[in-house]
C-alpha cells in the first residue's frame, strides 16, 4: 500500500546497481497527504516516552531530515493501515514501552 500511494523511493535499476530515486508520488494524491500530514502531526506533537514508535523515531531523527522521518512514519502508518483492512480479525492494539 506504501509503493502504490507514493510513499517509498523510486527505483531506478540497470546491470545490478540500484539507485534509488524520490518518493514516487503516483497513486491517490489526496490520501497521501492525508497520511503525510498526520505523520507530521505524530512526529512533532507525539509523546515519545510513552508510545513504541518514540524511540524509533529519535533514533530516525538523529539520522536524517525531518521531512524524510515524517515520509517514513507515513509509510509505516499506511502498512499498518493495509493489514488491518486486508487481515481477517487483525486490529492494531497499542502496546506501551517495557521500562527496564
Amino acid at each position: 500500500m506504501a509503493a502504490w500511494l507514493g510513499l517509498v523511493p523510486r527505483e531506478y535499476s540497470t546491470g545490478g546497481k540500484t539507485k534509488l530515486l524520490g518518493i514516487s508520488k503516483r497513486g491517490n494524491r489526496y490520501l497521501r497527504r492525508m497520511i503525510i500530514h498526520g505523520a507530521r502531526s505524530c512526529v512533532t506533537h507525539l509523546d515519545r516516552s510513552r508510545y513504541r514508535l518514540g524511540a524509533w523515531l529519535d533514533g530516525l531523527q538523529a539520522r536524517m531530515h525531518t521531512n524524510k522521518v515524517t515520509v517514513a512514519l507515513a509509510a509505516k502508518v499506511a502498512r499498518i493501515a493495509w493489514v488491518v483492512m486486508t487481515k481477517p480479525g487483525a486490529s492494531y492494539e497499542r502496546r506501551d514501552p517495557a521500562f527496564s
